[in-house]
This record gives structure tokens, C-alpha cells and sequence, in this order.
């Protein structure tokens, strides 16, 4: 039987101070001694403190009156818009838990995910969104009918529901995350404690996908009076047009990926910039002596979505990375595969993470639930879970807290937590698909990618892939498919991953002579950008960007590239929307006929009426 030693050192202080304040009386409070203060700023208009609160009244009442109820779960299926906040505080003002549904995912999936979690109602701009028949859609601008009763203020309990957001799943299905109100509320109340939110009021960027648990922390600010700036995707899209929003609002604090930080150093460069949390994947040593050496304000934040976003943080300073000390009420206990404390330096164990912002669990999945939620057998109290993250860690010479890896096969790539088992499951699914495996490789020094690897007869890498872009969100589609005649298989007959070939990107079709400008300048510096960003030895005109192996980040690159070198305001929806390198092309010389960027129109930002 195992005896449970004290738990390493990797421990926070529990918190001496009372519960968290639940964020809806937080809100209330704002309202109330700011009601002018602006809440939202967002392409389509603003918002101050008593607007907001009219308008997620009137919407909570509408959903009310369609039949949302305490504890049901209502769908969010809108764009990075002012509506977006509305619709999330009317949910819980309901008493409802938000499952945001990105209309940026195809329409298989938002079904998926409706169905699975069985939404009274929607809230959508969309007449008919993919979700199932009878389910209420509500405009974010609805009011309940005249006659209905007005409703009492929800006080929600800190087991109530808050949200419930899908992560990728290693069975081929996403999976739901269920977090209650009392871990949001806790969570807000801990980075107050820890001094990464200041005390007085701040403008805060909304940066991520409101489908990823890292919006949660960027979005619920609002609740105590800051004003939340909604991002939309040509913003996020663009680094200098994002630079100068940062400027224009005054935002303090920006929550963003190192990977993010790299396309968008240079664009603030010279400027003030914000406060940076910086989260979703592993900092780069470079990035983080860039960060530390050139006295930039920012924090490393560590937390799986299991743990309501935020659980480790530390200022990023000092020689290299390292994830920091726990949070203000959070326990983390650094164990063995006997669940006794790993205490020597340079040892390494799996991170196991306790407290008050532990998530419920998986709705619909009671086996996985227990089995990554176990006791906590450290906890003062009876009865404490614990989760265990998969995360390796160890605590250097220095007493320093590292990531070291997984001990499975999750990986985050670009911030996107990725199960390659979804994308195997997805592949191997394809008609004509015999077997199929997914792994990670390096294209470019810090650009990981998601390779896929076949079998099967007749098979075209590229028509698997647009296959693939039909079911799966973006970040889950590989950059590459390869087609081989079997899969390498260890002694005991599983897939050997470690023994997969170098990728290989599909074959081009032969190609027609080339116009007569087809070798100009231009021509060879598009083509010259693209090998470089895609680190593929040569591109035709009728490659498509995406089979190549872009993603949104590359595309970014592509764009920043082109924009330095030639002056031109070329946008990256030139690159998304073009079909191929000819037409991309064809965009950057009319981009480039229409003069240097520095001699055209600046973009400003729109500050329409409060509403």
C-alpha cells in the first residue's frame, strides 16, 4: 500500500482571505459606480458600464422567456463584435453556463458540439446556425415580450456552471470542459492577489477565440471595471493595424502567444507596450531574455483549460524560462507514477494541480472524468480532487519550477492544445484510408507543424486534406499528408511514431511554359517568400498555399515579409482568399502599383455612439 509523504515544495499558501466574490455582484458593482466608464470597445460600436447592463438585462430576459433555466447551457455562435460580452453576461444572468460555438469552425463540428451539450437555446446573427431543430436562436439584440414578468437578479452558487468549453479529443471527438462559477470568480480574485492584474481599472485587448479558455481570463476583466477592447479576426490578423489599435484605446494589458509576439515585436516597436500575459505554449528562450533583457512588463501564466485557465504564473525575468510558483489557492504537487513527491532537484515528475479552480469535469464522460480528476490525498479537507495535467516538470538547482514535456502525446502548437488522436481518428476516416498517424515536426527552427502519414491505395494528399478542412477547425488540419505503404510498427505491433519518415509535401502538377513576366521581380520575390516561410524547396504558380503547409501564422509572416520589402499595404486576406501563387502574386503587384503604403490612407479606428 503506498503511505503519502508530504507534498514537495511546489506549493502555494492556501488562501486566507474569504471566497471570491461571484463576477455577476462584481459587475453590479461596476455598473454602479461607473456607469459611464467605457465597458466595450469593438469594431461595431461601444458600450459603456449602464449600456451593457441594459442590454445583457434585456437579453437574459429574452432567454428567459424561450425556456433557459438554472444550470441549462446556452450557445454563443457570433462573431468578435460588441455582442459577443452581451451575450456571454446574459447567459449567466440567465443562470446559464456559455458553450461558445466559433462560427470560424465548419459546420459539422458547431453541430458536434451543440448537440453534445444540449443547449436550451442559441444565441446567434445567423438565422439558421448548424445546431439541432428546436433549439431557440436569439439575436443578441432580443428582448423577452412586453407582458413577461420581470426577472429576479441571479446570484449564482459557486458550483453553478459557468461555461462549458470543447478542447480537442484524443477518441476523435471533442470534449466538453464544464467550469463552475466559483473557479472563474477565484480565478479573477488570485491574479488580483498575485499583483498581475493591477487595482485600479484597466484597458484590456480580448485576444483569443472566445472558444479557448484563454479568453476567459482576457474577457471576465469586465466584471470588475475594466474596459474589455473585442479584437476582430482582421485586427488580430494584421500587426501594424493591431499596433495602432493598442495605441489609440490605451490598452494596458495583452494577452497573447510567443508565437503571436514575434509577428507583432516589430510592429511595436519604438511604442509603449502593454503589460503582456503570455500563455498557450512554451516560451521561447529567445523570446524570453528578448522580454526580460529589454525590461518589457510581462508574465508567463501556465494552466490547463481543466484548471480554469491560470494556475502557475512568474514575471518574465532572469536567465531563461521557467513556469514560476502557483497562484493564490492553488496547490500543485510535483509527483511520481506512485503519487509520492519528486523533491530533488533536477528530478522529474508529472504536475498535479489542486484547489478552488478545479473544473467539474468532462460532461458525458465519467470515466475520463475520474481518471484525470483523482483524489488528493495532500488536501487539508476530505474528499479534494486533484488533476492531473500530463505535464513533466522539475525544479532546478536554483529552485526554479521547468516544463519538461508530456508524458502522452498532447501537444500545443500555436497555442491550440492538439489530441493527434482527433486528427488520426478524423484521416482515418477518409474513404480509402487504411491506416493513419499523425506527429508533430519542425519545418523551421520554433515552427512545429502537424504532419499526417496514410495508407491506401490511390490516395491524393491534397484531396485528403480538403477533405479534412470540411470536419476539423484550422489548427487540427496537418500541414502535410504523406501517403506511404505501411506505417512503422514497434515489437509489440502499435504505431511507431518516432520512426516516421521525414513529411513530404504533395507533388505539383506539371506546370505549362511560363508568360512572358512570369520570371519579374515580383514574381521571384512572392515565390522567393513563400520557400522561405513554407521551407519548401520550390513552388509553383498553381500551388495552393494551404496544401503547402501554411497556417494563419505563416500567412502572417508571408504578409509582414512582403509588406517590409516592397512598402505596400497588402492585407492577409489577399493571401487567404487567392487560389493559388499566381493569384496571390497578382494581389502584391496591384498592391504594389497603388504606391507605397507610407503615401496611402491610415487606417483609424471607428468609435461609433454608445448604444
Amino acid at each position: 500500500m503506498t503511505t503519502f509523504a508530504e507534498p514537495s515544495t511546489v506549493t502555494a499558501p492556501a488562501r486566507a482571505q474569504a471566497p471570491a466574490a461571484d463576477l455577476l455582484s462584481r459587475l453590479r458593482a461596476a455598473v454602479a459606480a461607473h456607469p459611464a466608464r467605457a465597458a466595450v470597445e469593438a469594431v461595431d460600436g461601444s458600450l459603456d458600464f449602464a449600456a451593457l447592463d441594459r442590454r445583457t438585462a434585456a437579453l437574459a430576459r429574452a432567454l428567459r422567456a424561450h425556456g433557459v433555466r438554472r444550470g441549462d447551457r446556452v450557445g454563443v455562435h457570433l462573431a468578435r463584435t460588441a455582442d459577443l460580452p452581451v451575450a456571454l453576461l446574459a447567459a449567466w444572468r440567465a443562470g446559464a453556463a456559455y458553450v461558445p460555438l466559433d462560427p470560424a469552425y465548419p459546420a459539422e463540428r458547431i453541430a458536434f458540439m451543440a448537440a453534445d451539450a444540449r443547449l436550451a437555446a442559441v444565441v446567434s446573427t445567423d438565422a439558421a446556425p448548424p445546431v439541432p431543430a428546436g433549439v431557440p436562436v436569439l439575436r443578441p439584440d432580443a428582448a423577452a415580450p412586453a407582458a413577461a414578468a420581470p426577472d429576479a437578479e441571479f446570484f449564482p452558487h459557486p458550483l453553478d456552471s459557468a461555461y462549458v468549453i470543447y478542447t480537442s479529443g484524443s477518441t476523435g471527438r471533442p470534449k466538453g470542459v464544464e467550469v463552475p462559477h466559483g473557479a472563474v470568480a477565484d480565478l479573477a480574485t488570485a491574479l488580483e492577489l498575485s499583483g498581475a492584474y493591477r487595482p485600479e481599472p484597466g484597458v484590456v485587448a480580448w485576444n483569443a477565440s472566445v472558444s479557448f479558455d484563454a479568453s476567459v481570463q482576457q474577457w471576465i476583466r469586465i466584471c470588475r471595471g475594466d474596459t474589455l477592447v473585442v479584437i476582430d479576426d482582421a485586427q488580430r490578423a494584421e500587426p501594424a493595424r493591431l499596433a495602432r489599435l493598442l495605441a489609440e484605446h490605451g490598452v494596458t494589458d495583452l494577452d497573447l502567444t510567443p508565437s503571436h509576439w514575434q509577428l507583432l515585436r516589430e510592429a511595436l516597436a519604438g511604442a509603449r507596450v502593454p503589460r503582456l500575459f503570455m500563455g498557450g505554449e512554451a516560451v521561447p528562450t529567445r523570446t524570453w531574455r528578448e522580454l526580460a533583457d529589454g525590461g518589457i512588463d510581462a508574465l508567463n501564466l501556465y494552466g490547463p483549460t481543466e484548471c480554469t485557465v491560470d494556475a502557475i504564473t512568474a514575471p518574465i525575468a532572469g536567465p531563461g524560462p521557467h513556469l514560476g510558483e502557483p497562484l493564490p489557492g492553488v496547490r500543485a504537487h510535483l509527483l511520481d507514477d506512485r503519487l509520492a513527491p519528486v523533491t530533488a532537484a533536477g528530478a522529474v515528475g508529472e504536475l498535479y494541480l489542486a484547489g478552488p479552480g478545479l473544473a467539474h469535469g468532462y460532461p458525458g464522460h465519467p470515466g475520463l472524468t475520474a481518471s484525470r480528476f483523482v483524489a488528493d490525498p495532500f488536501a487539508p479537507e476530505p474528499g479534494a480532487r486533484m488533476y492531473r495535467t500530463g505535464d513533466q516538470a522539475r525544479r532546478s538547482a536554483e529552485g526554479l519550477l521547468e516544463y519538461v514535456g508530456r508524458v502522452d502525446r498532447q501537444v500545443k502548437l500555436r497555442g491550440f492544445r492538439i489530441e493527434p488522436g482527433e486528427v488520426e481518428h478524423a484521416l482515418g476516416a477518409l474513404a480509402g484510408v487504411a491506416a493513419a498517424a499523425v506527429t508533430v515536426y519542425e519545418a523551421a527552427p520554433g515552427d512545429q507543424r502537424l504532419a499526417g502519414y496514410v495508407t491506401g491505395a490511390g490516395l491524393r494528399p491534397a484531396d485528403l486534406m480538403a477533405e479534412l478542412r470540411r470536419t476539423l477547425p484550422a489548427h487540427l488540419v496537418p500541414s502535410t499528408v504523406t501517403v506511404l505503404d505501411a506505417l512503422p510498427l514497434t515489437p509489440n505491433g502499435k504505431v511507431d511514431h518516432r520512426a516516421l519518415p521525414a513529411p513530404t509535401a504533395d507533388a505539383p502538377a506539371p506546370q505549362e511554359a511560363a508568360g512572358p513576366d512570369a520570371r519579374g521581380s515580383i514574381d521571384e520575390l512572392v515565390a522567393e517568400v513563400w520557400r522561405t516561410v513554407l521551407g519548401v524547396p520550390d513552388v509553383e504558380p498553381t500551388d495552393d498555399f494551404l496544401t503547402l503547409g501554411g497556417h494563419s501564422l505563416a500567412a502572417l509572416r508571408v504578409v509582414h515579409l512582403l509588406r517590409r520589402k516592397l512598402n505596400v499595404e497588402l492585407q492577409l486576406r489577399h493571401l487567404l482568399d487567392a487560389v493559388d501563387l499566381a493569384a496571390f502574386t497578382d494581389e502584391v503587384r496591384r498592391a504594389a502599383e497603388a504606391g507605397p503604403a507610407a503615401a496611402r490612407p491610415a487606417l483609424t479606428a471607428r468609435r461609433p455612439a454608445v448604444r
